[in-house]
């Protein structure tokens, strides 16, 4: 049977900046425009509403007050992880129209609750044409969370939007696979640092979109299912300029729907989201056709009449921690913080303690505090 596709409407703007002191960012009409090009009927989708944001307005904010819209985006983060869950709950595949990169927090925080339930670890596959990796550990100021939504949902920067519900991370770093960012993204070191893998345009050209997909797919295998981002910025602004920061460098359309069609072919990918197209640049409907038309032939593979509903793979069990991956750009790590980052059990010799629930551990790799959940027996088949 084919997996059914929910549709679910979320054009939030909170986390841009306006463009200019008196607008604001059109990516709102984002789904509408989508719509109107005959998406759901093409996907032959469920129509799982919208949610309507918060309204728009920066009010007297200024640099260095942290995150614009931060209440305003956490309550618009909780709705959207609860409209998710719904959907997944039904056994659907989500397809979430955002609107502007925060939608990440409310995907990221849904992805988050459904790792618990399970026991495991969800991944994430980032594909985006920027890092979105900026926080108060290297800039000198933070204040639109579409431009550092990576580094939210990976626990970094303030905790009502990188901690809601107590939940932070709600992707580790080594649960995060970056796709598309131009060769010289400005926080490229910070994700190597950290230990996220990135395959920039360039790579992911050489490699070509199916096998990129692939290897994505193989980076998360011990995930206990993952979430796709989406923001059409990947594309180069010679196809996309109806975007709210073009960067020249991206891929093709024809790449983005290879690459979406890959890694939606398993039923281990729970949902998409597509971010940041801003119809108030595409006048006559042409750039929102060609999304339409590059998200229908994508996402064949879940609408194929083959295809497998969406299932959780069981996290790890209880036991040494895997070697570490190699010949993928990520660094090495010791067998203690691989366990650790992992929820496995460490080395021999050392004794964890009983492990109760809202236990608190500091992650290894982003140092931040994350809630230590109990996982199943070892007998038990067990994914920030």
């Amino acid at each position: 049977m084919m997996r059914r596709i929910a549709v679910l409407d979320a054009p939030t703007n909170l986390g841009l900046r306006p463009p200019t002191p008196s607008s604001v960012p059109g990516c709102a009409k984002a789904p509408g425009a989508l719509r109107d090009q005959g998406l759901l009927a093409r996907l032959r989708a469920r129509d799982a509403g919208h949610l309507t944001p918060p309204r728009y307005d920066p009010g007297d904010w200024r640099p260095g007050d942290g995150v614009c819209h931060a209440r305003e985006i956490s309550a618009y983060s909780v709705a959207l992880a609860d409209r998710i869950g719904a959907i997944i709950d039904r056994s659907e595949f989500p397809l979430v129209l955002g609107g502007d990169c925060s939608v990440l927090l409310g995907s990221a925080l849904a992805m988050h609750r459904l790792g618990e339930a399970v026991g495991g670890r969800i991944g994430l596959v980032f594909v985006d044409g920027h890092s979105d990796f900026r926080h108060p550990g290297n800039a000198s100021y933070v204040g639109a969370a579409a431009g550092e939504d990576l580094a939210l949902v990976t626990g970094r920067g303030q905790a009502d939007l990188a901690a809601i519900e107590g939940r932070r991370p709600y992707f580790r770093d080594i649960d995060v696979v970056v796709l598309g960012i131009r060769a010289q993204d400005e926080y490229r070191l910070d994700l190597q640092a950290a230990g996220i893998l990135t395959r920039p345009v360039p790579a992911l050209r050489a490699e070509g979109a199916a096998r990129t997909a692939q290897w994505a797919h193989e980076q998360l295998a011990e995930c206990a299912g993952y979430w796709v981002h989406i923001d059409v910025d990947v594309l180069d602004p010679a196809v996309m300029p109806a975007v709210d920061a073009p960067d020249p460098g991206g891929i093709a359309f024809a790449e983005l729907e290879i690459l979406l069609a890959g890694l939606v072919d398993t039923p281990h990918c729970l949902g998409v989201e597509l971010t940041v197209f801003d119809p108030d640049y595409d006048p006559d409907g042409a750039y929102a056709a060609e999304i339409v038309n590059t998200v229908v032939a994508g996402l064949t593979p879940v609408t194929s009449p083959g295809a497998v509903p969406p299932r959780l793979l069981p996290g790890p069990t209880d036991g040494p921690a895997p070697a570490p991956r190699r010949g993928n750009g990520r660094p090495a790590v010791d067998a203690t913080r691989a366990s650790a980052a992992q929820g496995t059990a460490p080395p021999a010799g050392r004794s964890p303690g009983p492990v109760s629930p809202g236990q608190v551990s500091a992650d290894p790799v982003s140092g931040v505090p994350v809630p230590v959940v109990p996982g199943p027996p070892a007998s038990t088949a067990d994914s920030a």
